[in-house]
């Protein structure tokens, strides 16, 4: 077997099984994995547009509306028309949205030192590894088209 297909198999395995895990705890909240990734992204930067969320997590519109929608029901978020430019959806968090951070959060942390207890792994050296290793693979990407 090639490195890169080694890679890629359990990249993709720890993946699944990561997100089975946090699925599991952010089920306690309410929140599915993929409501909770775009949830992240506004907590790092309220009121963005439904495209820059999307680019952010290498999602189209197609995949986020129906998951914006559904956090819009839950009173997470709120989505209001750009008045200069009606094409353009603006994402914003509610206060229910701002406070469900902290909970996550402390859910968060709490799997934090679980992982890093029970593996010895060092989370945030590998998650610097794997930013790296997502910048060269967008990278060899566009270079290929």
């Amino acid at each position: 077997m090639s490195q890169i297909h080694q890679l890629s198999l359990s990249l993709y395995s720890s993946s699944r099984l990561l997100i089975q895990l946090m699925q599991s705890e952010l089920g306690g909240l309410g929140l599915t994995y993929p409501q909770y990734l775009v949830m992240a992204v506004l907590w790092e930067k309220d009121s963005l547009k439904v495209n820059e969320i999307g680019s952010r997590l290498y999602l189209d519109s197609g995949t986020l509306t129906p998951l914006l929608k559904k956090l819009e029901r839950m009173n997470y978020v709120r989505r209001s028309r750009n008045e200069a430019d009606e094409r353009t959806v603006i994402i914003e968090l509610t206060y229910p949205g701002k406070s469900l951070e902290s909970k996550v959060e402390a859910l968060i942390q709490s799997l934090d030192r679980k992982i890093a207890d029970f593996t010895g792994l060092n989370v945030d050296k590998l998650n610097q590894s794997l930013q790296h290793l997502l910048v060269e693979i967008e990278s060899l990407k566009n270079t290929d088209k």
